[in-house]
């Protein structure tokens, strides 16, 4: 069965559809193979007849064939997916999808594969007669392997070396300052949309250079962008990935043009001074906005949920108030509970065996990332939140091998820094108010958490 064209990475590595997915797709007239208005049109319309025939293989796999993987892509399950996933964890280390795929929520053998040499990035192809072009999200550096992937990253590097980590250090304290300065805890404000958004954002746009950055259209740009992980889920949502898309293209057109006159001391000005017949602009651009959505769209997550799963364990947020330097381990056992990455996918580069199960060459193996930082197995008392834990096997929210996330260091400054200031300013903060959770599963995080102190 070939993929349609609202199949998301998730769908396709569950229902079978393994060919064509959202995070691809746009009906720009920028590509490779122009099209007439009436081959738009169809184009448009396979768009949308994908849309809804894949929203309804999922509710029919989840509510009649009661599949549980299915069922993480109903909106009542992913506002808390944990049960699904230990479900899914007694099926084996390793088990089978209903249409030939492999998923597992243990530790141990996500741990392995994500470490594997034998297994590569999951990259499904374009089938022939599709239409669109495969430029909707490119996600850069986290579809290749080696070599271009050994090289690119290399490019990347400085950017986060302990020098740079210093810089940024001065840059989040100040920022998180201005944050704090701006809302009136007493009177309540959005912890997400006025403290955990505009401060990765602040970082990003600085890594890379953006002058007089507008935080909020950045931040909507860089989380609209993100929710193509997850697929298409209707016609509005199309729109809206395409206007951020056209947004953040000219932006960084904008900026590179700028920086090739004008460098300065960022990441930018660094890559085009490495231009060269393979690095170019074209491999430029997609590398820069796989950086936006990565720094901002996890960060602004993990400080998310980190404030909802403290708050909801008043003896944690305690701990943390009488003692602020235990925020590092804050940051750890936050990106073990509630990661805001939740899975990712990798594909057998030869026939192979793991965990006694046998993988076919070629064959997609769904990691559930979360699922696997909650494994009993691993973890003692795996769904309690404890900041004080013992350090154990290491959590996989930065992933593992070769694709470990190259900005963790960053990362983990910020959320340590985000949490750290907030029990300090902030020691009578409470939830006041609902969550409300993001539809995805791919990434998963609050949209909005009231709070007041």
């Amino acid at each position: 069965m070939r993929g349609g064209p609202g199949a998301s990475l998730w769908g396709r590595c569950l229902q079978g559809e393994l060919l064509v997915g959202p995070a691809q797709l746009t009906m720009s007239t920028t590509s490779a193979r122009p099209a007439s208005r009436w081959a738009t049109a169809v184009a448009g319309a396979k768009v949308i007849g994908g849309i809804y025939r894949d929203r309804a293989l999922t509710a029919y796999a989840a509510r009649v064939q009661k599949e549980p993987a299915a069922r993480l892509g109903l909106a009542e399950y992913q506002a808390d997916p944990y049960p699904i996933y230990d479900q899914i964890r007694t099926q084996g280390p390793l088990a089978p999808t209903r249409l030939g795929n492999l998923i597992s929520a243990t530790h141990a053998v996500c741990s392995e594969i994500v470490r594997s040499r034998s297994f590569v990035v999951f990259r499904p192809e374009q089938a022939a007669d599709d239409p669109l072009p495969r430029e909707m999200l490119d996600l850069s550096l986290l579809e290749m392997d080696p070599p271009e992937h050994t090289r690119l990253r290399r490019l990347v590097a400085p950017a986060f070396t302990p020098r740079r980590m210093a810089k940024y250090e001065i840059l989040v304290a100040q920022r998180i300052g201005e944050l704090l300065d701006a809302v009136d805890p007493h009177a309540g404000f959005d912890l997400v949309s006025e403290f955990a958004a505009p401060l990765p954002i602040a970082v990003i746009s600085a890594l890379l250079g953006v002058p007089d950055v507008d935080e909020k259209a950045f931040a909507a740009y860089g989380a609209t962008l993100a929710t193509a992980l997850d697929g298409i889920s209707s016609v509005g949502h199309l729109r809206r990935l395409l206007h951020a898309q056209s947004q953040l293209r000219q932006i960084f057109a904008d900026l590179f043009e700028r920086r090739t006159f004008d460098p300065r001391n960022d990441i930018v000005s660094a890559l085009l001074a490495e231009q060269n017949e393979e690095v170019t602009p074209a491999l430029l651009g997609p590398l820069c906005r796989l950086l936006l959505v990565a720094g901002f769209e996890t960060t602004v997550n993990a400080i998310g949920n980190g404030v909802r799963a403290l708050l909801a364990n008043p003896d944690q947020w305690q701990m943390l108030v009488e003692d602020p330097d235990r925020a590092p381990a804050v940051v750890e056992e936050v990106l073990r509970y509630d990661p805001p990455v939740q899975v990712t996918a990798r594909a057998a580069r030869d026939a192979t065996e793991v965990a006694g199960v046998p993988v076919a060459r070629g064959q997609a193996a769904v990691l559930l990332l979360a699922g696997a930082n909650r494994d009993p197995a691993a973890y003692a008392s795996p769904n309690s939140f404890d900041i004080t834990r013992s350090p154990g096997v290491d959590h996989l929210a930065f992933s593992g091998g070769i694709h470990y996330c190259l900005g963790a260091p960053l990362a983990r400054l910020e959320l340590a820094a985000a949490f750290r200031t907030l029990a300090q300013r902030l020691p009578t903060l409470r939830l006041a108010g609902a969550v409300r959770m993001q539809r995805s599963t791919a990434i998963h995080g609050p949209q909005s958490v009231p709070v007041a102190a």
